[in-house]
């Protein structure tokens, strides 16, 4: 069945998952995914056929527990999250690909080449490696839905949980998509977790993931047909995965001076299918690796092969690939080393994102603009980190502001929001009490992710007193409405100064409604 009207990548995704009779899903906002699981939000009706729960959660590793529990009790499930989520799901994903599961999970990641939101721009590609699973990353909608697919079919076969990244660029490309007959297709039973797991020791149940569930991995990504090989000639050969194949099959079928160039694009990049790509570089005089965001494929081969050239050779830059990129390095093919990519990117340079001018914090921000060090948090207040406000010095993860200042000599000072205290942060503050700590956490609270589409945040207000007695609480809007902007950072700044001269940890609790 094919759909009349082109359609994204986004849909696709969504028409996979209940295509594939997903019943259970949970995702954690951030961009790219945020749209992706608004979509299912938004299509999920009382009247609808749609028969999957879904639900938003505030940490990563939480929404793979839940995905888990879902798929070892007989439901589909999948999770979506954003690049860096994928580190923090990594402690449950390691586990269960030895523990085994039920149904199939698939971890769907959100990949964000150029950081155009986010705190760096990892490669999703890399945790096939570092947790032995198969990796899918599709370059079109139709390869989306289709991969989906078959993640599931593959994750039920060898009992682990399977990722396909994806990227903003392939959720808005738009295709008619050809879709399962669903009719005719055989109904999946419900498969749970098979308890004889627990006959094994933890060295055995990893032995029996090499003999038994890893093979049918490797046999997969060697075999799969999502790896496609054109062979035009023998002097290059092009290898690329996810988003930019798209974009090398444009070039190829459009300008007829590269018509010579043969293709390997790879749908599945792990495990890496060593056979296939070997027998690509074989056939060719040189190799040309296009890939977003880091030469993860460049990387496999580049140490056996003195023909291979792309990322680290200058050929294309680090990061996002576009079409100039592409054509540029396929002019200088013929060039062992390329030095054009040689810019860093500076604020200036790219347009500055600052912190919106009514936010309600800005008294909060100005004070904290002659304190340092100030531990910042993913989130607005990064925003404040550059000129002109210079507020907070340091962002290292979403909820790592707390315990970042627990290293800061002296009291140690951070500022965090409620949704990145619920993700992470409280744990930050759990040690800073234990362990003794002198601190002062300010904790913004806004009830909302503003930065990731206005989801909710939980209100911590009871835990957070009941943790850390000394605990002050301001309203931002009702003193900023009845004593004025001046009155209000005097009484910001005079709360922060007797906190810091107080021993131990203590808290400020920040209220204000955001103006998006």
């Amino acid at each position: 069945m094919t759909n009349n009207e082109d359609i994204t990548g986004l849909e696709a995704i969504y028409l996979a998952a209940i295509d594939s009779n997903v019943r259970f899903i949970t995702a954690v906002a951030g961009y790219p995914m945020t749209a992706v699981a608004d979509h299912f939000f938004e299509n999920k009706a009382p009247s609808n056929c749609n028969n999957y729960d879904i639900h938003w959660f505030t940490n990563e590793k939480a929404a793979l527990e839940a995905a888990l529990g879902a798929s070892v009790t007989g439901r589909r499930s999948m999770v979506m999250v954003k690049h860096v989520g994928m580190n923090v799901l990594s402690d449950p994903l390691m586990t269960a690909m030895m523990h085994t599961i039920g149904s199939g999970l698939v971890i769907i990641a959100g990949d964000d080449p150029a950081a155009r939101a986010s705190q760096n721009e990892q490669d999703s590609r890399f945790y096939g490696a570092i947790s032995e699973t198969a990796v899918f990353d599709p370059s079109t909608p139709q390869s989306a839905y289709d991969s989906l697919n078959r993640a599931f079919e593959l994750s039920e076969k060898a009992k682990v949980p399977v990722i396909m990244r994806i990227t903003d660029r392939l959720e808005k490309e738009t295709q008619k998509v050809s879709r399962l007959q669903i009719n005719s297709k055989t109904k999946q039973g419900e498969k749970v977790l098979d308890k004889n797991i627990w006959k094994l020791t933890m060295h055995g149940k990893h032995q029996r993931f090499h003999i038994e569930s890893e093979p049918v991995l490797i046999h997969e990504a060697e075999n799969s047909r999502f790896n496609r090989m054109s062979i035009n000639g023998d002097r290059v050969g092009i290898i690329s995965s996810g988003y930019p194949s798209f974009i090398v099959d444009e070039i190829l079928s459009t300008q007829l001076a590269h018509s010579s160039y043969s293709h390997l694009s790879l749908g599945m990049v792990s495990p890496f299918p060593e056979k296939l790509v070997k027998n690509l570089i074989e056939r060719h005089e040189r190799i040309l690796v296009i890939e977003e965001s880091e030469p993860f494929i460049e990387s496999h081969i580049s140490t056996c092969c003195d023909r291979v050239f792309g990322k680290r050779t200058g050929h294309l830059p680090f990061s996002m690939v576009e079409k100039e990129h592409v054509e540029f390095a396929f002019e200088n093919i013929d060039n062992d080393e390329v030095s054009k990519y040689t810019d860093i990117q500076t604020i200036l340079d790219r347009g500055s994102k600052p912190i919106c001018s009514d936010c309600p914090f800005m008294p909060l921000y100005n004070i904290l603009s002659d304190i340092h060090p100030v531990a910042g948090d993913m989130g607005c207040s990064i925003r404040t980190a550059p000129d002109p406000l210079n507020a907070v010095n340091t962002g290292f993860a979403l909820g790592g502001a707390i315990s970042t200042a627990c290293g800061f000599p002296g009291k140690g000072i951070a500022v965090i929001g409620d949704f990145g205290l619920a993700h992470s942060g409280i744990i930050g503050l759990i040690n800073a009490v234990e362990g003794g700590f002198d601190i002062l956490a300010i904790i913004l609270q806004n009830d909302v992710a503003a930065m990731t589409g206005g989801q909710g945040a939980p209100d911590l207000k009871v835990v957070i007193k009941a943790l850390v007695p000394d605990t002050s609480f301001i309203n931002i809007d009702k003193i900023l409405e009845s004593e004025g902007k001046n009155a209000c950072s005097n009484h910001i700044k005079s709360m922060i100064q007797a906190k810091i001269d107080t021993k131990g940890v203590s808290v400020i609790y920040i209220e204000g409604q955001c103006t998006k």
